[in-house]
């Protein structure tokens, strides 16, 4: 592994994780929305990562040939709706309420979106302890270049 591969495989995982935050917020402002542009309540997205090679060049080919380690990192491969079913609330007064007076609300649960929201701060700060932790490692084989 190369002086920054440790670096842009932790930068791929905050990349993925912001993008993560942004669709948990998304989802958290849009819990009430009883009506969007296709006219049904919002759906929950979320966001699904698969592992990625940071680069591909003909080393690495030959890094698998010997067994070494390869670098890789992580991005987003798609932004997907869950199909879930939405919730129905009585309320009669509303706009948007059926004929028996109930809405259709969207199929966030505040509490899961607070949970992942968590566990992706948490993610987050894994990989910026893990940046911090290469560049003092670096900072010290400098260090030990020097004396």
């Amino acid at each position: 592994m190369g002086l920054f591969d440790s670096i842009n495989i932790s930068a791929s995982g905050l990349t993925a994780e912001r993008l993560r935050m942004d669709i948990i917020s998304q989802n958290i402002a849009n819990a009430n929305t009883t009506r969007t542009s296709n006219g049904l309540p919002y759906r929950r997205k979320m966001v699904i990562f698969k592992e990625a090679d940071i680069e591909k060049p003909f080393s690495s080919y030959l890094s698998i040939a010997q067994g070494n380690v390869i670098k890789s990192g992580v991005k987003v491969s798609g932004i997907i709706e869950d199909k879930s079913e939405f919730k129905l609330v009585y309320s009669p007064g509303h706009p948007d309420a059926d004929e028996n007076g109930y809405v259709k609300m969207p199929n966030v649960d505040i509490m899961v979106e607070m949970v992942n929201m968590i566990s992706a701060t948490r993610a987050y700060e894994a990989n910026v302890t893990s940046i911090n932790s290469t560049k003092s490692m670096v900072m010290k084989a400098l260090e030990i270049g020097r004396i």
